[in-house]
């Protein structure tokens, strides 16, 4: 099974605004499209996996999600970059579904669907659910500081159950240790 990077949405690759619930607010981070091509080159698969409960609570259709989702694939493409999959989840924790991170839900669909496996993949985002989400997936984890993560590592940092495998400025910053731990 070939491992993977799974990528949070909302400040890993795209800009965090809160709730995305209109395309005009659409922006994709500096880097982020020469970090994913840079993991495509060396054939690493990459899943986007993104909670969305903006849907469940009413503040966008999940045709916007759709949307967003269309738009983030086509930058990528026009610049070179592809992402394999990409997974949502639209519930609220309330729910109980199995794919709202930090549960494993998204990430086994991806395994089911495109032959991954989980012990050697990377899980990066920033926030802790994203770390919480690598640890039971046995994966490793990769906190970055854009969007909410510089926050998370200042003010939160200490109170971590579980500390991720590594902190990273940003993606590119995050996918270049991924590259280096994956030639080991």
């Amino acid at each position: 099974m070939r491992p993977a990077v799974f990528l949070d949405r909302d400040g890993t690759i795209l800009e965090e605004v809160g709730y995305l619930n209109h395309i005009s607010r659409f922006r994709m981070l500096s880097g982020v499209a020469a970090a994913i091509r840079n993991l495509n080159e060396v054939q690493v698969p990459v899943v986007v996996v993104t909670n969305q409960s903006g849907v469940a609570r009413g503040y966008f259709p999940e045709s916007l999600v759709r949307e967003v989702h269309e738009r983030m694939i086509s930058e990528l493409a026009a610049e070179g970059a592809r992402v394999d999959g990409v997974y949502y989840c639209p519930h609220v924790g309330a729910d109980e579904c199995d794919c709202r991170k930090p549960k494993t839900g998204m990430l086994e669909r991806a395994v089911a669907d495109l032959k991954l496996g989980l012990k050697k993949s990377f899980v990066v985002g920033d926030g802790s659910g994203d770390v919480e989400l690598a640890r039971r997936a046995g994966s490793r984890s990769v906190l970055v500081r854009t969007g909410f993560g510089e926050g998370e590592v200042a003010w939160h940092a200490s109170k971590w159950t579980h500390q991720p495998d590594f902190v990273a400025k940003d993606l590119s910053e995050a996918a270049a240790w991924i590259l280096m731990e994956t030639q080991r």
